[in-house]
């Protein structure tokens, strides 16, 4: 049975769903690091908040650990590329608090726009400074949008309801989804030299740390507005507190904090500023759906491989995980064969899908076969780690799909190329289980097995009389034997099965034989 461990306080229904799935779930929460590492060992899942940062420390120390949970949108906390190179699916929520975060950004341009916090405050301690405060109107007035991905677009559509005028600045916005959504894409020097009020909706990673800073903030009108609900470090806090101090800036909103807690802060006092603890995600309804999400999402991954809203591998749905199944285990076969066969450094890999599996989900197969082929070289690399490696080292990868398959209904063809010559392997599934249908360019059938030998070879008579004995004289039990040769005469390969591997004296051996141009033992 799967154990998971939720260390950060959320909804008690994350409890209810893995416990109605039958995952043993243990509930402790503000532990240290070192408690973290003292226990994460015993655990398959875990799932956090933004309190817990699961760190290379800690994910190194997670022998049994397969997914990391975030119970809402930001991962900052999380240490990816130490779970990527360990296998660790790390899965988010996106969907789950955005509206209530959307409708916070709404709040606090509301609040910026007419100072409701601070007209409040001295309202209720008996003034009335009717005459100090002089709102804006957001009506007619442009957004700035920054980031318009799931919560920015939210926030583009409320604010179109308010008859304000969209801008939006996203290097993965099209221009057809910008029709859609109703918004001008724009550069982004262009948006802070036009928006009356800018809000923020994107994650915080290298190219958007200070994102909002001193120089852009000199570009924008004076009176603008500026809002922060997205991950505190988009903004140069510093840089903001001297451009509302010169009145450049009208009012700022901000959520969230380069240093969190923020329990004192220079921003703290300043006229027209407006400060909330990190409240984006925080109402009933968002508590509940990002538990929910993320432990339905987890408890899918442990049970039966579907994987959902993941940061570091592709996603396999509930539905077509059983259909993917044997593919992705025939990826991963061919992989790992090419990768023991082929020895020179390699530059391209081309996964064809042929026939119906053309139709399916291919990114996992393609997943596991870059796995497999780089094991031989690298044997932690696992399906999520794999392709960000191969991009590391220059391997191009690339795809090809046709709903043709000349020998069965499905085909996987893998291709790889080196600087000296390609070499191809292609495999089929066959009554549930994979086989071979082609190796380097020789037809033949053959299953997978643990242990086997491969050998080409010049088609000559009495060369498999010699093969079998070498193998008998060594005390290796032959279990299956394929054959296939380009034509009469010429090249021939043999596929054999083996009960234990082949060690490198028999290999040579075996090489010592005046028709044989090559024998490799292989292991899967």
């Amino acid at each position: 049975m799967p154990k998971v461990l939720i260390s950060d306080k959320m909804s008690n229904a994350a409890t209810e769903v893995f416990r109605n799935r039958g995952i043993e779930v243990d509930v402790i929460t503000g532990l240290s690091k070192e408690e973290i590492i003292n226990i994460i060992p015993n655990y398959d899942g875990l799932a956090v908040r933004s309190s817990t940062r699961p760190d290379g420390e800690i994910i190194a120390a997670a022998a049994k650990l397969k997914v990391i949970g975030r119970a809402g949108i930001g991962v900052d906390n999380i240490d990816i590329k130490a779970a990527t190179d360990r296998g660790v699916v790390v899965m988010n929520t996106p969907f789950g608090n955005a509206i209530t975060t959307a409708e916070h950004a709404i709040a606090m341009l509301f609040s910026a726009a007419r100072q409701v916090p601070s007209a409040s405050v001295r309202t209720q301690n008996g003034e009335w400074p009717k005459s100090d405060y002089k709102g804006m109107e957001l009506f007619n007035k442009t957004l700035g949008i920054i980031g318009c991905g799931n919560i920015g677009a939210l926030v583009a559509e409320r604010a179109l309801g308010l008859k304000m005028k969209v801008i939006a600045f996203d290097p993965y916005l099209t221009p057809e989804r910008a029709v859609k959504l109703g918004v001008e894409k724009v550069e982004l020097d262009d948006l802070f030299k036009r928006a009356d009020a800018i809000t923020l909706h994107t994650p915080l990673v290298e190219g958007t740390k200070n994102i909002v800073n001193r120089e852009r903030l000199a570009m924008t009108k004076k009176g603008v507005i500026v809002v922060n609900c997205a991950r505190g470090g988009l903004v140069d806090e510093y840089a903001l507190k001297d451009a509302l101090d010169a009145g450049h800036v009208r009012a700022a909103a901000l959520d969230v904090f380069a240093v969190e807690p923020a329990k004192s802060h220079p921003l703290f006092g300043t006229p027209n500023f407006i400060a909330t603890p990190h409240l984006g995600a925080s109402t009933i309804e968002a508590q509940e759906n990002v538990a929910v999400q993320v432990a339905e999402q987890m408890a899918d991954y442990l049970l039966t491989g579907a994987i959902s809203n993941a940061l570091n591998t592709p996603s396999i749905s509930a539905e077509e995980a059983p259909r993917l199944k044997p593919f992705v285990d025939l990826a991963d076969k061919l992989g790992r064969m090419m990768g023991q066969l082929v020895h020179d450094p390699i530059k391209t890999v081309e996964l064809t899908y042929k026939g119906a599996v053309s139709q399916l989900n291919t990114n996992p197969m393609s997943a596991a076969a870059l796995s497999g082929l780089l094991k031989a070289a690298m044997p932690e690399v696992n399906m999520v780690s794999a392709p960000v490696i191969a991009k590391e080292r220059g391997i191009e990868v690339k795809e090809s799909y046709t709903t043709e398959a000349e020998r069965a209904e499905s085909l996987i063809r893998l291709m790889v190329e080196t600087s000296e010559r390609k070499f191809a392997i292609v495999g089929t599934i066959y009554r549930g289980e994979p086989r071979i249908v082609r190796l380097f360019g020789v037809q033949m059938d053959a299953a997978f097995f643990p242990n086997m030998l491969y050998v080409r070879n010049e088609d000559r008579p009495g060369f498999i009389g010699k093969l079998g004995a070498i193998l008998g004289d060594a005390g290796v039990n032959i279990a299956t034997f394929s054959l296939g040769r380009m034509d009469e005469g010429g090249e021939a390969v043999c596929l054999v099965a083996v009960d234990a591997p082949v060690d490198a004296v028999v290999c040579d051996t075996i090489k010592a034989v005046s028709l044989v141009q090559r024998a490799d033992p292989i292991t899967l």
